[in-house]
């Protein structure tokens, strides 16, 4: 086998005679001597020319080739059951393994399937009307179901990702995710995969439970019992994915008196640009229709601490992602042609233990200190002018960094609209200090990122867990209670889908060990 590379103009396609051409040629054989090519990565290149970039692996006539193929789920009807809390990526992914493991899957969810979902999201943005359990955080498919489907993770270390691709690819995502550098599904197409996931997890015995908000969760001689209001579920096992904002889930931990702990995480804005903006920025002013739009990333460091962008979405709007009244938090998200005429990203600063002031303490300190700043834009945009129960602070880009109140604002997607606000006063000191300090230095690699023409809104608050739930190493399971597997970005060991879905994978197998089928 030979590993190469094709460049060719985004104006062109990549043609099935170029590809065998190529592959001849890197393996030095007559092209009826090949035995298969599979493109393994597609990236567009902007540094001068504009390139796709294409690596392939061609395999010569008589060389093993073993293409990558999921495991068959088994039918779990009678099965040990195994209680699944949360139906977010990582408890989804959880459930699909222990399908294939022989084990029944039954998924607790305090939110409401995909399509009822849809109808709470909906009043909350033009109504402004919260349900604390079903909303952009909580609901069939996590966080993650409205907020783009970006499926890039920079570890491989925490297991085979071709299986969270090659599992959403066979559940209705495009095959393009297999192979692009920065693959994403769209939040238009995710509710329909998301919905055949469960129609999978169900037609083979396992269950879901919507509007099941977890109320205890209690050890017994031989497993666990699960409350969930006046129903009560029973399992040897318990895998908890309950998603980074389901802070009654901590509060229980701490009456139980459990190990739980502070986590660093990160806070700062949504910074909304027009998307031509970043096109001219990143093609260098060529720029052309058949190009993919235009997306950036990057990191700095500042007094230090991390700055970096975070979940960016080309082409995308600004969706309101709180989870209880009185507060305000925004996320992002775009669909699957990425065809908004704006663009938004958080940009965000590292926040760790011991950097929130002196009066948060305890296992809760940041995550108190999280909710107070939430409730902060909340106060402030409803004293000035807010239309909407979820208006956001905003400011112009320039003049949160000059610390000057903008007059007026320019367009937003931002449905619940926006307020004239001094971000750079509301936000905490350390963390304003930071952003403003950063942003002008980002002009110097994307030049005319930093303008007035472009957007902060606060704030960007839940990038990551401010919690962790401390487990074995080895075994996965909680350090106080055996047969308790903590789970994903709730649990404070993950952050995005496909990180959230590979945890989720690592503890069902866990759980599976000594569960008999």
């Amino acid at each position: 086998m030979k590993e190469f590379e094709i460049a060719i103009n985004p104006a062109k396609e990549l043609t099935a005679a170029q590809i065998n051409e190529a592959a001849a040629k890197a393996l030095g054989v007559k092209a009826d001597k090949l035995a298969h090519v599979d493109i393994v990565r597609r990236s567009i290149d902007a540094r001068s020319e504009i390139l796709w970039r294409y690596r392939l692996q061609a395999y010569r006539e008589g060389e093993a080739y073993q293409p990558f193929s999921l495991e068959p789920y088994k039918d779990v009807k009678e099965a040990a059951p195994v209680i699944i809390i949360g139906a977010g990526p990582a408890g989804m992914f959880a459930a699909l393994k222990l399908l294939q493991k022989g084990l029944k899957p039954i998924i607790l969810e305090r939110g409401k399937d995909v399509e009822r979902r849809k109808a709470s999201i909906a009043k909350l943005s033009t109504e402004g009307i919260l349900d604390s359990n079903s909303n952009y955080c909580f609901g069939e498919g996590g966080a993650g179901t409205f907020s783009d489907g970006k499926l890039y993770t920079r570890s491989s270390k925490r297991g085979d990702i071709r299986e969270v691709l090659h599992s959403l690819v066979a559940f209705g995502a495009s095959e393009d995710i297999l192979i692009d550098a920065h693959p994403h599904i769209g939040t238009d197409r995710l509710p329909e995969i998301v919905k055949n996931i469960r129609h999978c997890i169900e037609e083979h015995g396992g269950e879901y439970h919507f509007d099941s908000c977890v109320s205890d969760i209690i050890p017994e001689e031989n497993g666990f019992r699960v409350l969930c209001g006046d129903k009560v579920f029973k399992a040897r096992k318990v895998i908890l994915a309950c998603g980074h904002s389901a802070r009654d889930i901590y509060e229980l931990f701490v009456q139980k008196g459990w190990a739980i702990e502070a986590k660093g995480f990160a806070m700062g804005v949504r910074v909304e640009h027009p998307q031509w903006m970043i096109n001219q920025m990143r093609y260098h002013g060529k720029y052309q229709p058949y190009m993919p739009v235009a997306e950036y990333s990057f990191v700095e460091q500042c007094e230090g601490r991390g700055v970096f962008s975070f979940c960016m979405c080309p082409g995308g709007i600004l969706v309101p992602t709180s989870t209880e009244e009185g507060s305000v938090v925004l996320n992002g998200m775009s669909n699957s042609a990425r065809n908004s005429k704006w663009a938004n990203s958080g940009v965000v600063v590292q926040i760790e233990p011991g950097d929130q002031p002196a009066e948060y303490k305890g296992p809760f300190a940041l995550m108190d200190f999280q909710r107070d700043v939430e409730k902060k834009m909340f106060e402030y945009a409803q004293t000035h002018g807010a239309r909407h129960p979820f208006a956001a602070p905003a400011q112009r880009l320039k003049d949160f960094c000059r610390g000057i109140e903008s007059k007026d604002l320019p367009k937003s997607t931002y449905h619940p609209g926006v307020v004239p606000a001094p971000l750079h006063q509301l936000l905490p000191e350390h963390v304003a200090m930071r952003l403003r300090r950063v942003f002008p230095q980002i002009d110097r690699k994307m030049h005319g990122y930093y303008t007035n023409d472009a957007m902060v809104l606060g704030v960007e608050s839940r990038t990551s867990s401010p919690v962790r739930l401390p487990r074995d190493p080895e075994s996965l399971e909680h350090v106080d209670v055996p047969g308790l597997y903590p789970c994903g970005e709730g649990a404070g060991y993950a952050g995005g889908i496909v990180s959230s879905a590979l945890d989720g994978i690592a503890c069902a197998e866990k759980s599976s060990i000594s569960n008999p089928s």
